[in-house]
């Protein structure tokens, strides 16, 4: 799912909506997270930030992901990979499934894996208030 030309104001909204000093290297991070199409972990976000601001350092780049992530504008992922990826938050429900190969992250919604997950919570007695799916495969024409 690429992310709405919107995001970008959206993340900068919710900044400062939560009080949060909006530096010009945070707004560049912001841009640049709002921008991904992908779930970028912190290098390849400072990567990216630093190529716009040559500023940006690292640890500044890992102080406002955490920032973001505390403040409930960032959503972070464990791919299985040992590092951290992020996605900006609220852009609507979806799961993951993830190419161990290549380390590739699809974004999926599937209305039978929907319903499925709401009726096992109700024949478990539980009213589902939330859920993360991410499934791990390889593509078939990869498999050998």
């Amino acid at each position: 799912m690429p992310k709405a030309a919107t995001a970008e104001s959206r993340l900068e909204r919710l900044c400062a909506e939560r009080g949060m000093r909006m530096t010009g290297q945070r707004r560049t991070i912001a841009k640049v997270l709002s921008e991904a199409e992908d779930h970028p972990d912190v290098e390849e976000v400072y990567r990216r930030a630093s190529a716009r601001d040559v500023r940006i350092s690292l640890s500044t780049v890992y102080r406002t992901v955490r920032l973001f992530e505390g403040a409930g504008i960032l959503e972070r992922h464990d791919f299985g990979e040992g590092r951290a990826r992020y996605e900006p938050t609220g852009i609507g429900h979806h799961d993951h499934l993830i190419n161990v190969k290549t380390g590739e992250v699809m974004e999926f919604r599937n209305e039978q894996i929907e319903r499925l997950q709401e009726s096992v919570a109700r024949e478990l007695g539980f009213r589902l208030i939330g859920h993360r799916l991410e499934l791990f495969g390889v593509r078939l024409k990869d498999a050998k």
